[in-house]
């Protein structure tokens, strides 16, 4: 059953009319055909438009009535992705019409909000099967239950002219359809058909020679080894055989990417039962209309897919052209076609040519570019590693003892990068936009912050960043001669966590916040955070004990660097001869280690992602240097017994440079794991008993804060707790304990999620200010 806020008609008793004004996502999902079948079938005269706060409905009788039957259905019957936010029901005048209408939109002022990119229905793609259907094996198909949404949309309301369908003129017999409310296809506005819609054409990189007989051609050339891209949603996909070994070496060498997962798309269930196993939560998210990538356990392995890990990332076709591409191909790559650490690329004339032999593209324009989805799913709920297609612009709404009339603008952190925008009690939060510190994503950075406050019509009163004096982000805030606030990084990674939960204001969480690296307001590398919060501000409770980073940034990308400063602060001078040191030579190891011992570019960090890196290279299982962000701890991650009883010590002491602070210490651990790397322990037990060890310091951390600040809940976040393991030992240890566990479930724990916490500081600094 559908349901919404509860509401109270401003009238009792019957009357002869009243207007309602819904709000939510009620543009381009068959909203108003919707009200206009019901309000017919309950005999109701009036009209239904949208307008930029919703959609706007008029309804009357010659007989007084209570309008409960319309209500009442208005409740329990909306369309499928419709969402309903709030109704005001008001009373009207009788004007005395004689039938029920669909009225032209309004453009006026706009905060409706709209439907993410849908996966192709079933009802479309059974039509497309049909030989003597018009649409037989048309690419385009849609109706108002599916199709492009976000990625076509130019501004609101949600009508053709005012998305890059405008250019396509209806054919008589689709503007048929759209102009009757009683057709599936009424008023959706990406409506096309072979003779009236966009068309496909294949062509031969570099030359743009144009190759007859299309997707049919398309697919052929995929089983010859081709790499080909392929033009979709939010995006080109660079796609290949999942079974050539040889076009899978030569799509890696184009995208620079040696070891990096790439992901796949299979035809149907069957074939990703084949090669994954599938939880039933799991296979619920993969069928959904949201068609992200789901990471799943293997079953059995495809070569240079995602080696060195026991997971690959798999989705379903989620447009007729997925379906049509693989009737005669049940599996194929399919990943971002960019350059490394780029955007994905949209448009034709963006470079595509050079990292592929052929384009299978479409002349219906992308407006807003966006990659798909990719997810977890721990403990039956998502885990985003990246949120994006399928799942924005969909709305966050706040506590209400947080909204603020005036509008918000918060532009996140650096590195997976989102921007968000908070007005009238919501918050949109943008499609993954990457790194900012490579140019093209900076740019995008800049079209997203240009859209977004352009469609939903937000003129910032307030922009909020990071504290970090160089990110790019906050030098575009300081800029923008709007009101700045700057927050610490591993504040608003809870904030986060509290504003989805609509966690209320008046209760502290302790806030776990792991990652690789936050600016600290002391000037230092923060990264193992336990955070005594609520949103008026926080305490910093506990951290990891601080080691070495030696060289600064370079520690971050060569895990070895990371396990000599562990060990050096484990044992001191004298190092123990580690048989995965011996390859790297002495005279790196002395080098760094008299970096070291001088304090010559050696910053000190409490990171618990550096802390992965260390045991990950201590126990024999990650590369010296990393090709991609976390490669060393997925691997550690990957490598874990699926059991073990046995857990490390660690030590939790007060903090002598910080009144009411305390330090985590894992120096026993470490001692450990290197006791039992030279005694020939299984990487596997190394890796389940040290996640164990991580969960255990959380909860006896909690123990104490809930001493000392009576704290009952405990927020997990941050991009460590990506890992699927250390989400579940912690989780299972909490909640054993008594505490309510809070983590991300609509966003990721990532620095994506930055945004919509900086939106939660800014809302209680406003409220504060009241």
């Amino acid at each position: 059953m559908k349901t919404y806020p509860d509401f109270v008609p401003n009238f009792r008793g019957k009357r002869l009319a009243v207007e309602l004004v819904v709000f939510g996502v009620v543009q381009g999902v068959g909203f108003r055909p919707f009200i206009y079948r019901l309000a017919h079938d309950l005999g109701y005269k009036g009209w239904v438009k949208n307008i930029g706060f919703g959609v706007e409905i008029h309804i009357e009788r010659d007989k007084k009535s209570d309008f409960q039957d319309f209500l009442f259905a208005l409740q329990n019957n909306i369309p499928p992705l419709a969402q309903i936010r709030e109704i005001t029901v008001m009373p009207a005048s009788y004007i005395g019409l004689k039938r029920f209408v669909i009225k032209k939109s309004k453009q006026e002022e706009s905060f409706v909000f709209i439907s993410p990119d849908i996966s192709v229905c079933a009802n479309c793609q059974a039509e497309m099967m049909l030989p003597a259907d018009r649409r037989f094996h048309y690419p385009f198909i849609n109706c108002t239950d599916c199709g492009p949404r976000y990625t076509i949309v130019q501004s609101l309301p949600y009508d053709r002219k005012q998305t890059t369908m405008k250019r396509f003129i209806m054919c008589p017999s689709c503007k048929k359809e759209y102009t009757n409310p009683l057709d599936r296809r009424y008023h959706a506005q990406p409506i096309a058909c072979p003779i009236c819609g966009p068309q496909i054409k294949l062509v031969k990189s570099r030359t743009r020679k144009e190759i007859k007989s299309g997707i049919e051609k398309a697919s052929s050339l995929l089983k010859q080894g081709k790499i080909l891209a392929v033009k979709g949603l939010g995006g080109f996909h660079l796609v290949c055989d999942a079974r050539n070994a040889t076009a899978i070496k030569t799509l890696r060498k184009i995208k620079n990417r040696k070891t990096k997962p790439l992901a796949l798309m299979a035809k149907n269930m069957t074939t990703v039962q084949k090669y994954a196993h599938i939880s039933p939560a799991e296979k619920s998210q993969l069928l959904s209309p949201r068609r992200p990538i789901v990471l799943l356990k293997k079953r059995k392995n495809i070569h240079h897919i995602a080696p060195h890990l026991d997971e690959m990332g798999i989705m379903l076709p989620y447009t007729p052209l997925h379906y049509l591409l693989l009737e005669n191909i049940d599996l194929i790559v399919a990943t971002s076609s960019n350059q490394k650490d780029a955007p994905i690329m949209k448009d034709d004339n963006e470079g595509i040519d050079d990292l592929c032999d052929y384009i299978l593209s479409h002349n219906r324009p992308i407006h807003i570019r966006a990659d798909d989805s990719v997810m977890k799913v721990v403990n039956d709920q998502p885990l985003f590693l990246r949120r994006a297609r399928g799942y924005v612009p969909y709305p966050q709404p706040v506590p209400k003892a947080l909204k603020v009339d005036h509008h918000i603008l918060a532009l996140g952190a650096e590195l997976k990068d989102t921007i968000s925008v908070y007005k009238n009690g919501y918050v949109i939060t943008s499609q993954f936009l990457g790194d900012l510190d490579e140019y093209q994503n900076y740019r995008y950075f800049e079209e997203i912050v240009q859209h977004l406050t352009k469609v939903f019509e937000v003129d910032p009163k307030m922009v909020v960043s990071d504290l970090h004096p160089d990110f790019h982000t906050t030098r575009f805030a300081k800029k923008s001669q709007i009101p700045h606030l700057q927050v610490q990084h591993h504040f608003a990674h809870i904030l986060a966590v509290l504003l989805e939960h609509e966690y209320p204001i008046d209760r502290k969480v302790l806030g776990v916040s792991f990652d690789g690296y936050g600016y600290g307001p002391d000037g230092k590398a923060w990264g193992g955070e336990f955070l005594v919060a609520d949103y008026d501000g926080y305490t910093r409770f506990a951290h990891f004990a601080e080691v070495q980073l030696p060289g600064g940034d370079l520690a971050a990308k060569q895990p070895w660097r990371m396990a000599l400063s562990y060990l050096r602060n484990a044992y001191g001078e004298n190092l123990p001869v580690l048989k995965a040191m011996q390859k790297l030579g002495s005279k790196k190891i002395n080098g760094v280690l008299e970096m070291m011992k001088q304090n010559i570019n050696t910053p000190l960090t409490s990171s618990c992602g550096r802390l992965f890196d260390a045991v990950s290279f201590i126990a024999g299982i990650s590369p010296a240097e990393m090709e991609f962000e976390a490669e060393a701890p997925m691997r550690l991650e990957s490598a874990a017994a699926p059991r073990i009883r046995g857990r490390y010590g660690f030590e939790i002491s007060e903090d002598p440079s910080s009144k009411g602070c305390h330090k985590i210490s894992f120096q026993k651990m470490i001692r450990a794991i290197v006791r039992e790397t030279e005694h020939g322990i299984p990487v596997a037990d190394i890796s389940a008993k040290f996640h164990k060890t991580l969960a255990f310091a959380i909860a006896n951390a909690a123990e104490k804060a809930k001493q000392q600040h009576e704290v009952n809940a405990v927020a997990l976040t941050g991009g460590v707790f990506l890992n699927r393991r250390l989400v579940q030992e912690a989780t299972k240890v909490l909640e054993r304990r008594g505490f309510t566990v809070l983590r991300p479930t609509q966003y990721s724990p990532n620095d994506e999620s930055i945004s919509v916490g900086q939106i939660a500081y800014a809302l209680g600094l406003s409220q504060k200010k009241k």
